[in-house]
């Protein structure tokens, strides 16, 4: 039900015009992932808006500058907009934002997670944190190797800029001859923003809609007890109330895409299914990890188990607060879910 306008994307340090003052670039990072888009808005007097920025390495700072020779040649960023604080998104806006001479423009709730986490950058990880993992089941040898990663986010930043100015939802920009509104998601993140621009049918979704995945909605030691599934829900609902289905959605990954609501319907459809296949496996009581064939399609292993753990107790604490399963503590510190 989605469509896809575009044949190809833009190959790096190059760039395509998406609609009038719109271009579409795309900046490697590491992984399954291979690139993030990113869009340069054009803001007046050979000036352009950039919207998110890639993860902090040297393939993300060779693109920009590939850009700025290329289809960018001539202007300057006037600011960098972030939609939310992961390193793949707000990687390099440290470098862009002081060789250009601008300031980040990041909702505040954004901002101040990231700093929160790039603090942890070369320290042990806290004991709250490994209570937490050996609590869904994870055994010594997965806590070594959280011990060993602990504190990798910091290492994806570029030298977090210093100060910020605040994005809201409901805020209108004006960039270059458009205006522009922040819609603020969450689950995925704490205080996600998307740009919405009436004037030319267009929303930057960042990670908040992606046409074929479905971003991560996790729960970490920082907040054991949150329910971003729920929030994600909401932000479903929201999105869908407030722009139409008639947008050309420009999603971090993949390709640009029509079919917004269809989409929308399409994920929350998933995590409904998730959920009661879920809880159909906790007719027997099982741990976090137990969960993950309930969940997933393929066999979790390494660095994954982090984020697979984080969706699961997504959706077990949803389930808790519906009280649709209950959780017990055995004496090693190990939680239990079962259906209620």
């Amino acid at each position: 039900m989605l469509t896809y306008p575009f044949a190809e994307g833009p190959e790096t340090g190059q760039a395509i015009t998406i609609a009038p003052g719109v271009r579409w670039l795309r900046i490697p990072v590491p992984g399954s992932l291979q690139f993030i888009n990113v869009w340069a808005l054009d803001d007046g007097d050979g000036q352009v808006a950039l919207v998110d920025t890639g993860i902090g390495y040297a393939g993300s700072e060779e693109a920009w500058r590939a850009a700025f020779a290329g289809p960018l040649a001539g202007k300057r960023a006037s600011r960098v907009l972030v939609t939310h604080m992961h390193p793949d998104h707000i990687g390099m806006a440290g470098m862009l934002t002081r060789e250009h001479g601008c300031q980040l423009w990041i909702t505040r709730l954004e901002f101040l997670t990231c700093r929160a986490l790039a603090a942890d950058t070369g320290h042990e990880p806290p004991a709250d944190a490994l209570r937490f993992y050996r609590a869904a089941g994870w055994d010594e040898a997965m806590l070594d190797g959280y011990r060993a990663r602990f504190g990798f986010f910091g290492e994806a930043l570029h030298g977090l800029p210093d100060s910020f100015v605040r994005l809201r939802d409901g805020q209108v920009l004006r960039i270059g001859a458009h205006d522009w509104e922040v819609v603020v998601g969450s689950g995925h993140s704490p205080e996600h923003a998307c740009l919405y621009c009436a004037d030319l049918g267009l929303l930057i979704s960042g990670d908040q809609v992606l046409p074929r995945i479905s971003s991560n909605v996790g729960v970490f030691p920082m907040e054991p007890a949150a329910d971003p599934l729920e929030d994600w829900l909401q932000s479903i609902v929201r999105l869908r109330t407030r722009i139409p289905d008639t947008v050309l959605v420009l999603p971090a990954h993949n390709d640009p895409f029509r079919g917004l609501h269809a989409r929308l319907d399409a994920l929350a459809a998933g995590h409904a299914e998730g959920l009661e296949t879920l809880l159909a496996h906790l007719a027997t009581p099982a741990r976090v990890v137990d969960c993950f064939p309930a969940l997933f399609r393929r066999e979790i292993t390494g660095g994954n188990r982090l984020l697979a753990t984080g969706e699961c107790l997504a959706h077990l604490n949803h389930l808790l607060r519906q009280g649709r399963v209950s959780r017990t503590t055995d004496a090693a510190g190990v939680d239990w879910y079962s259906r209620a």
